[in-house]
């Protein structure tokens, strides 16, 4: 099946797997305005800056399935930006990627830090930049070697293979660090 869906998040409804942009109460998880609460106690803020940078930030205190609503509020994002619906194969090819890549990180937060805090999003004409943050101490890398063939381990190799660039960021003084990724923006 596919990642990207051909239609916004939302329009046919709740999906079996519970990603469809709504939590358990039926608040959408996408879209809310600065200050806005979506889904049960996940925060969701929308932005411009002037220089035409759009970003997007949701918090996960306290949530579940944090997975499958971060890559739904990514995919609201990706159609708001117009990455979506894709009229390309290249450009669904990026979408789709953005997504994997959303996935692997708040995955990666979920298994090995505690769980994430909050995913940022900043998109611009050329890059789309993917910031998790969360209170683990580890250091994220991919596995080496890597093996195709072995399960687990593969998320960052992902990561890395599919990104213009990824790192870690710290706060001196301060628990946990934020993961960030940037993709290119699709021609």
């Amino acid at each position: 099946m596919s990642t990207t869906r051909p239609y916004p998040p939302g329009d046919r409804g709740p999906e079996p797997s519970g990603a469809s942009g709504t939590s358990e109460g039926g608040a959408a998880a996408t879209g809310a305005s600065e200050g806005d609460a979506a889904g049960s106690s996940a925060a969701a803020v929308s932005s411009a800056s002037p220089a035409g940078r759009q970003v997007r930030r949701l918090g996960f205190d306290g949530e579940s399935g944090v997975v499958p609503l971060a890559r739904d509020f990514t995919r609201q994002a990706l159609y708001d930006w117009g990455w979506l619906p894709a009229a390309t194969a290249d450009q669904r090819a990026a979408a789709e990627d953005v997504l994997l890549v959303v996935s692997e990180l708040v995955t990666n937060a979920c298994l090995h830090a505690e769980g994430p805090d909050a995913l940022g999003i900043t998109c611009d004409n050329k890059v789309i930049r993917l910031e998790v943050s969360d209170r683990g101490a580890g250091q994220p890398a991919p596995r080496t070697p890597h093996r195709a063939g072995r399960p687990g381990g593969h998320g960052m190799f992902i990561v890395q293979r599919l990104c213009l660039d990824w790192g870690v960021v710290r706060t001196p003084g301060a628990s946990g660090k934020t993961v960030w990724a940037e993709l290119g923006a699709p021609a």
